[in-house]
């Protein structure tokens, strides 16, 4: 499969998934507000999802699909490949129940480390503190469900994967409409947060489920056996220990917002995780289907020392992520009020929790091509078994970060927060680039640069229309549902039509890139699209 048709399963599936969790954020947001009960599940919300994205997806699935690909591609073939994954589950069965336990058992620590201010209000410490107890077995099944589709991703069979966040998203809004049914019935926003604590755990049971049936469907056998430290367990092991920070340090600076966040006005945490929502649906899209892709292809040519075809998959990458996140970024920053008074306005959401929320969504989506471009280059070290470097560059980050905060947020509050983020991203994808030259491993064409200038202008030709648009409509933008609908999609489609009539027309878009996603079959014996020149 091409890097593009790859992106494409992965994205069009994690789109689906966005939409889902769009409505979830949108039915939580109009039920519970920006309020105590909204608070605590948010912090119990992010304490297994920030693990999860840490440990699971950052450094495990980055140590562990390489090695899992060379042994698949290697004289034992699958036989060796499913040894190798059974050796590992042994372990990692045993570990993730040990951290769970352990992390469930100082719980009351951990949220006082985040949230301390939460004990300012009584009944909010100890409602954050049993939320966070029933979602935390969450960690446990969802990080199985991180190894089992890194395994499919190394067989090419993306889609399973890319799907399960979808089931997440199924049950958690069955869990919103059961809460607000029971508050109706006489309960209160305390028991719409426990129904929703206990879907969350629901759903990691149903996403591993699923992903045991399609690793059994793909022909993987895995064995669950007692835990063997073979050499190859312990390398993956000392691979995985800088990888958690390398990988990580978007998730690593999600606990350190979440810090500053619990110490401001009660519902600050909930606005910058409705807004970091409108942030994380290109992010999801582009720049997980991305990560996800490149790893397996670009451990595959680098195991067979093709140097140049490394350079041409990673050019092909930064090239696809900028295409999407620059005029995303920039039709977010503009279209903020809009898409916030349409999407999370309403019930108990009020117009000033609105107004808020979409300065924060300004202030993150400066650092969306960051964002993404994070996850394209770091695939250049992880692939090379290169898991230390990356740990320097996040540890510079993350100190820059916290030292940021401190300065910001006591004068912007929350907004303040959300523009440390972004700049802190923005500072580590250039270093992350910079030393990928320094050693030969990527570099930036002039070709490459050029297509970036072109998608510049086409950006700046939208923007200057969506600034023309948005006021026209705003008496919409809060309105009847249809009004709501047809609003935006005048904004988007406008959007839509002038960028990439404008991009095609100067050359920003690359036609054998869009020849290949028209294809139905993959470009298997087509030479790839050429951007190292």
């Amino acid at each position: 499969m091409s890097l593009v048709r790859n992106v494409g399963t992965i994205g069009g599936l994690t789109a689906l998934s966005r939409v889902f969790g769009f409505v979830r954020d949108m039915l939580i947001a109009r039920v519970l507000g920006a309020g105590m009960a909204a608070d605590a599940f948010q912090l119990a919300f992010v304490l297994p999802n920030t693990f999860r994205r840490l440990f699971a997806e950052g450094a495990f699935s980055v140590a562990f699909v390489p090695m899992y690909t060379r042994t698949l591609a290697g004289e034992g073939g699958d036989e060796a490949a499913d040894r190798f994954a059974s050796d590992v589950l042994g372990v990692f069965i045993w570990v993730l129940l040990g951290f769970s336990a352990l992390a469930m058992l100082v719980m009351p620590g951990i949220v006082w480390l985040l949230a301390r201010e939460y004990q300012s209000i009584p009944g909010k410490f100890e409602l954050a503190v049993t939320l966070s107890r029933i979602t935390f077995p969450y960690l446990g099944l969802v990080s199985l469900v991180a190894m089992l589709s890194g395994l499919l991703n190394a067989h090419s069979k993306f889609a399973p994967g890319a799907f399960v966040p979808v089931l997440l998203n199924i049950v958690l809004i069955t869990g919103i409409l059961t809460g607000y049914f029971l508050r109706e019935a006489g309960g209160t926003d305390v028991t719409v947060a426990y129904v929703q604590a206990v879907a969350v755990a629901v759903a990691g049971l149903a996403q591993l489920l699923y992903m045991a049936w399609a690793t059994r469907k793909a022909g993987v056998r895995l064995k669950i056996t007692m835990p063997r430290l073979t050499p190859e367990v312990k390398r993956l092991g000392m691979l995985i220990l800088p990888a958690t920070f390398g990988a990580g340090v978007y998730q690593i600076s999600q606990f350190v917002d979440t810090f500053f966040a619990t110490s401001l006005p009660q519902g600050s945490l909930t606005l910058l995780k409705y807004a970091d929502r409108l942030n994380q649906m290109p992010l999801g899209i582009v720049g997980i289907a991305l990560g996800t892709a490149i790893l397996p292809m670009l451990a595959r040519h680098i195991q067979t020392g093709d140097s140049r075809e490394a350079q041409r998959l990673q050019a092909n990458a930064v090239e696809m992520a900028t295409l999407l996140t620059l005029p995303a970024a920039a039709a977010l920053a503009i279209c903020a009020p809009a898409f916030v008074t349409a999407f999370f306005v309403g019930g108990k959401m009020t117009d000033a929790n609105g107004a808020v929320m979409a300065n924060i969504v300004v202030a993150l989506v400066i650092g969306l091509p960051s964002y993404v471009l994070v996850k394209v280059f770091q695939p250049g070290f992880f692939s090379r078994e290169d898991t230390r470097t990356p740990v320097w560059i996040a540890a510079g980050a993350l100190i820059v970060n916290i030292g940021v905060n401190i300065v910001v947020v006591p004068i912007y509050g929350i907004v303040g927060l959300a523009a440390a983020t972004a700049f802190t991203s923005t500072l580590n994808v250039l270093t992350l680039y910079t030393i990928l030259q320094m050693r030969g491993w990527f570099h930036f064409t002039g070709k490459l640069a050029g297509r970036i200038a072109r998608q510049l202008v086409a950006t700046a030709a939208m923007s200057a229309v969506l600034l023309v648009l948005m006021p026209l409509m705003a008496d919409r933008y809060g309105g009847n549902v249809f009004e709501r609908v047809w609003s935006l999609a005048v904004l988007c489609g406008a959007g839509m039509v002038v960028f990439f009539s404008v991009a095609y027309a100067i050359g920003a878009l690359d036609k054998d890139l869009l020849a290949q996603l028209r294809r139905r079959r993959p470009a298997a014996k087509t030479e790839p699209v050429d951007l190292s020149e």
